[in-house]
């Protein structure tokens, strides 16, 4: 049975989650929030959705915070599958997608809404009404639109595409860190777009220069 996906939904559907001003390129710095960060769970997380994950901080207020892991495949679907099922290529062998749409994966971005579609992407690609800008290196566009570009070859020069987000009520995601649930640090680009998923995690980790063996004893006598 195919995967049901909510691709694309209304825009307004996207602004209840993300206050635009909040995410206007600049507005982070110095609130005490993460959002363009990167949140790396500890050793202690060892089961379930968040175990060696790494998750790019899209939005973090006080009304709560969300986000995309980057280092998770969706293994129901291939971009191809998701592209025939949304009726933007046809199905058949003999329809090659150009350039970086072939090698395109497609990640499980969090537990929440698994059928809805989020594509992070380089801050070259810009619909006005449809992108948010988070900093300004990377957007966020979750409309039909941008998967088309991205078929067609005009999308944006580097994009992952998500299925589901990470989502923190309130105050959840301070406490989670206050319990050492969470490293973070500030995001690289060249990491959230990278296809290799495998050593996203450790990758991450040595931006803070964690050794990931010692960070594990540590953990474990917390």
């Amino acid at each position: 049975m195919p995967l049901a996906l909510v691709f694309p939904f209304d825009f307004d559907v996207v602004a209840s989650l993300f206050d635009m001003g909040k995410l206007a390129p600049g507005k982070a710095a110095g609130r005490g929030y993460l959002d363009g960060q990167f949140l790396i769970s500890m050793p202690s997380i060892s089961d379930g959705p968040f175990a060696r994950t790494v998750v790019y901080v899209c939005a973090h207020s006080a009304e709560g915070a969300m986000g995309i892991t980057i280092n998770r495949p969706a293994e129901q679907i291939t971009f191809r599958d998701l592209l025939v099922q949304l009726d933007i290529i046809p199905e058949g062998p003999e329809i090659r997608l150009p350039g970086a749409a072939g090698r395109m994966q497609v990640q499980r971005g969090g537990p929440v809404e698994t059928g809805r579609g989020f594509v992070l992407h380089s801050s070259d690609y810009f619909v006005e009404n449809s992108t948010l800008p988070i900093d300004e290196r990377v957007s966020l566009t979750a409309t039909l639109e941008i998967l088309k570009a991205i078929a067609a070859g005009n999308g944006p020069q580097r994009a992952m595409l998500a299925l589901g987000y990470a989502g923190w009520s309130p105050g959840q995601l301070d406490s989670e860190m206050q319990a050492n649930g969470w490293l973070h640090c500030p995001a690289l680009p060249e990491l959230i777009f990278d296809t290799n998923l495998d050593n996203k995690y450790d990758r991450a980790l040595s931006l803070l220069g964690v050794d990931l063996g010692r960070l594990a004893v540590e953990a474990g006598h917390a």
